[in-house]
């Protein structure tokens, strides 16, 4: 099972979770006592993280000047938010990372900001209350501003950047085109939850990457970014990016 910081589905752990033989003893029984089952069950999840950060790779890449644990973090809650929606349904959104004052002078509140003068140590997104606020807070129009350092300073924003110069492929809508263009006009990358369960980042003014969260997507799935791209796929998640090659020439160009 691969996981890219994915939430642990609520059930039993067995052996077999973790590659290993069960002969018909209850996992205590056949692990021994003192905790081993706990350790086992760490060590699993550590594995699972590495193998998302390898399935991220072409994302997380140092030439984007951001902190890229806070892009970890808020990939993860994205692909969690396509998978799961909310109360039933389907949910689509857009997170904004680094930049944050330009961004914010960017763009305006929709509504009466949500997560306005909070405290700055509540609104982490590796806060595990954040991130159920987060959630709540996706069935809302508008767009997240995250800080750099993964402090969730705004919600339900409407970003006003300029089009120009942007292209995207039709059918991708206004959520998109906000993505492209905030990328483009500020130094920051915005991920984009699309209400087809699709999660797609964005980095000066271009699509760069896809993630299709569950297997069945894939027999429908046409890639949308421009140019040669490469996939990664583990357990019930495959990513398609533009290669970490053709990113840095891309990147050597912009300069």
């Amino acid at each position: 099972m691969t996981r890219v910081n994915l939430r642990v589905r609520s059930r039993r752990l067995s052996l077999i979770d973790y590659g290993l033989p069960n002969r018909g003893k209850s996992t205590r029984e056949t692990m021994g006592q003192h905790g081993v089952v706990a350790n086992l069950k760490s060590e699993a999840i550590q594995r699972r993280k590495a193998t998302a950060m390898d399935l991220l790779e072409d994302i997380l890449i140092q030439e984007r000047s951001i902190n890229l644990q806070t892009l970890s973090e808020v990939i993860t809650l994205a692909v969690e938010i396509a998978r799961e929606g909310r109360e039933g349904r389907k949910v689509g959104t857009l997170f904004v990372i680094s930049d944050e004052q330009n961004v914010l002078a960017t763009s305006k509140p929709l509504i009466l900001d949500p997560l306005w003068h909070h405290p700055s140590s509540e609104k982490n997104i590796r806060n595990p209350d954040m991130r159920e606020t987060i959630k709540e807070l996706a069935q809302l129009d508008g767009a997240f501003v995250v800080a750099d350092d993964g402090t969730v300073l705004s919600a339900c924003r409407y970003i006003n950047a300029s089009a120009e110069g942007i292209s995207l492929p039709l059918g991708l809508g206004s959520r998109h085109m906000a993505a492209a263009s905030i990328t483009k006009s500020t130094n920051c990358i915005a991920v984009a939850v699309s209400e087809s369960s699709m999660v797609r980042v964005f980095d000066n003014g271009e699509l760069i990457s896809e993630i299709i969260p569950e297997l069945w997507l894939l027999k429908t799935y046409s890639s949308q970014i421009k140019g040669i791209y490469s996939t990664r796929s583990g357990g019930q998640l495959t990513v398609a990016s533009k290669t970490t090659e053709n990113i840095k020439n891309h990147s050597s160009h912009s300069d």
